[in-house]
């Protein structure tokens, strides 16, 4: 339950009122869904402004939208079976088999409960008109990062990936109002992804952040926030949902940009392709002689 995981996440950071309504919040859920806000603030022991201020904390444009989402994830929220599943010592290769599967399907599932359609848009849009589009992430991330890379070349955008935090700054620093930086981590709190979009956007290019839902210092310094599922606990999984999570949000926005703009992207797409497969060719070819 990606909403109420990042309410708990954040508990420790919350003002004190705040904290009182989050913690009411995660002991009676399904009640708190049915309230209206006046019924919520006296229940909580908080206000309406404070509410309020709590929804955006949490990415809601309002209360009616907070509850929708809460509402949302309650009724995905049933069996166990719906709970990410760790490694454990010895398990049969079915059960794993059975087991990473339903873990990718959860995360993929999660994280389109939380993507936002404008900000897609947004992301879309500024990608689309971007003169050069830097790509930041480490680690698993940078994995993410040089996948986007990928699929950006082959439509014939100049785009760049780094996981070096040096060469991420350095970069950063050579960028321009025309450009785009995407941050990804799942975090949101990587320092050196962090510092790199924040040397963009003082360059005055658009940012991007690519972060688990919640509030985290990355999506608060990006001008454009795409989220993905936040309920990936446990640190035997190698990040494995996570990663299938933020590659979906990459997938969709890569879809999205050809789909929107089609007669430009198509043709580019495959000549790239046609040009591999050529080079395959020619290879084979030789290698016969």
């Amino acid at each position: 339950m990606s909403l109420l995981n990042a309410i708990l996440d954040k508990m420790d950071s919350l003002h004190v009122k705040e904290r009182r309504l989050a913690e009411y919040l995660l002991k009676h859920p399904q009640q708190a869904a049915k309230m209206t806000i006046t019924e919520l603030a006296a229940e909580s022991g908080s206000s309406a402004a404070t509410i309020s201020r709590f929804c955006k904390t949490f990415h809601s444009h309002n209360f009616p939208d907070f509850k929708q989402k809460l509402a949302t994830e309650l009724v995905q929220q049933t069996s166990t079976s719906n709970q990410y599943q760790d490694v454990v010592a010895g398990n049969p290769l079915h059960d794993i088999v059975s087991g990473i599967t339903a873990n990718h399907l959860r995360s993929i599932t999660d994280t389109t409960q939380v993507l936002d359609l404008n900000q897609l848009r947004l992301a879309i849009d500024a990608l689309h008109g971007a003169t050069r589009i830097d790509l930041y992430g480490s680690a698993t991330s940078g994995i993410v990062a040089q996948d986007f890379f990928h699929k950006l070349i082959q439509i014939g955008k100049v785009a760049a990936s780094f996981s070096d935090p040096h060469l991420q700054l350095t970069s950063a620093a050579s960028l321009t109002p025309n450009d785009v930086a995407v941050g990804i981590s799942y975090s949101g709190e990587t320092p050196e992804t962090i510092h790199a979009l924040r040397s963009a956007a003082e360059r005055g290019a658009t940012t991007l952040s690519i972060t688990r839902f919640g509030a985290n210092r990355l999506a608060e310094d990006a001008d454009i926030r795409l989220f993905t599922s936040s309920s990936e606990i446990g640190m035997r999984r190698g990040d494995m949902a996570s990663r299938m999570a933020q590659l979906h949000v990459v997938d969709i926005l890569f879809t999205g940009l050809v789909s929107e703009h089609f007669e430009l992207y198509v043709p580019r797409l495959k000549r790239s392709y046609e040009t591999v497969e050529q080079y395959i060719t020619n290879k084979e070819e030789r290698k016969s002689k």
